[in-house]
């Protein structure tokens, strides 16, 4: 999973700043599987390497912030024809 930059927002924003934090707001407010799937590539780091933990903290912790932006549910939501057509658009502007 790769890291998203955090992002102050006001309105609901459940604690975060500590692991157990991030896996109680996980299983609370997180999509489905999000805390397994967090468990799951914890294991697989090397809890040694910062970098690595913090980046899949932070990743998760966009997820659960995305989860109550409703801008980004509705791009979440978007149909896959919808963002194929967005991006062909977008390609064809850069190269043109």
């Amino acid at each position: 999973m790769t890291a998203q930059p955090d992002h102050d927002r006001p309105g609901f924003n459940p604690p975060m700043r500590t692991l157990a934090e991030l896996r109680s707001a996980l299983g609370t407010w997180g999509f489905p599987g999000d805390l397994a799937r967090f468990e799951a590539e914890l294991d697989d780091l090397d809890l040694d390497d910062l970098t690595q933990v913090r980046e899949l903290a932070q990743a998760y912790r966009h997820r659960v912030l995305l989860r109550y932006d409703p801008q980004g549910m509705a791009e979440l939501a978007r149909p896959t024809a919808d963002v194929e057509a967005e991006l062909r658009r977008k390609l064809a502007e850069a190269g043109a």
